[in-house]
């Protein structure tokens, strides 16, 4: 028989974990920007997702469960998980700086231009030109990016912290029962989870409709912006 504390408890923990997600940019941004320029499938970008999500909830999870049950002081659970949130930020605003100073660069390196040709009987005319797009090849330094940019997204989650769920969730729900712990800490990872992916489809799918013109090319460039401004938000914003 679940009690009335635990119950209670639970439904907090569904509503901080959707709330905590959807007012937090950095939970979904990065990954509906990088869809966006890396053209990813909605099945990557699923499980990109919830891979990132997994990390992000489980590394709070197993932190909590070893104050749990070594004794530690929450104040210094609550502490540490300050610094792993500033780290986490500026991590991201790491990432996306370099990735907007990429994108910029290859944005400039791909400005559309005109080359003339001569045909027989003196027919002459151009056409635009870019170096980058008009190379069907891929270059080894995209390819590696692409590779890369999950795992990047995945270790800047891994230390982002869910601040309120140990001091909020798991040590109330502790004093009551350890059966109940974990059920609400299921919850809390199962909304959070399901919110990040819900979100992200979403966004992903929206922004499939936008058509930037001229500013195609600056896209990269954007996306960097974003992401770098996802973590200023975390760092000085507290979202």
């Amino acid at each position: 028989m679940i009690d009335s504390e635990i119950i209670v408890l639970c439904w907090t923990a569904a509503t901080i974990g959707f709330v905590h997600t959807a007012l937090g940019p950095d939970h979904y941004l990065p990954f509906v920007m990088m869809a966006r320029v890396r053209n990813w499938s909605f099945a990557k970008t699923s499980w990109i997702t919830i891979l990132c999500g997994g990390g992000h909830v489980l590394s709070s999870i197993v932190l909590g469960l070893l104050g749990v049950f070594l004794g530690a002081e929450l104040m210094k659970l609550e502490l540490l998980e300050s610094y792993r949130g500033e780290i986490a930020a500026w991590l991201l605003i790491g990432f996306g700086l370099a990735y907007g100073i990429w994108g910029i660069h290859r944005a400039v390196k791909n400005k559309p231009h005109s080359h003339l040709h001569t045909h027989e009987g003196g027919i002459v005319h151009d056409h635009p030109h870019t170096h980058v797009s008009d190379h069907a090849h891929v270059h080894d330094h995209e390819s590696t990016a692409r590779d890369l940019t999950p795992w990047i997204l995945f270790t800047v989650f891994v230390l982002g912290p869910c601040e309120p769920l140990i001091p909020l969730l798991m040590y109330p729900a502790a004093k009551s029962s350890l059966g109940g712990m974990f059920l609400v800490t299921g919850i809390f990872a199962a909304v959070t989870i399901v919110t990040m992916l819900g979100i992200v489809m979403l966004g992903t799918w929206g922004i499939g409709f936008a058509k930037l013109g001229k500013l195609e090319r600056y896209t990269h460039a954007i996306a960097g912006g974003t992401i770098c401004f996802s973590g200023l938000a975390i760092m000085f914003l507290g979202l």
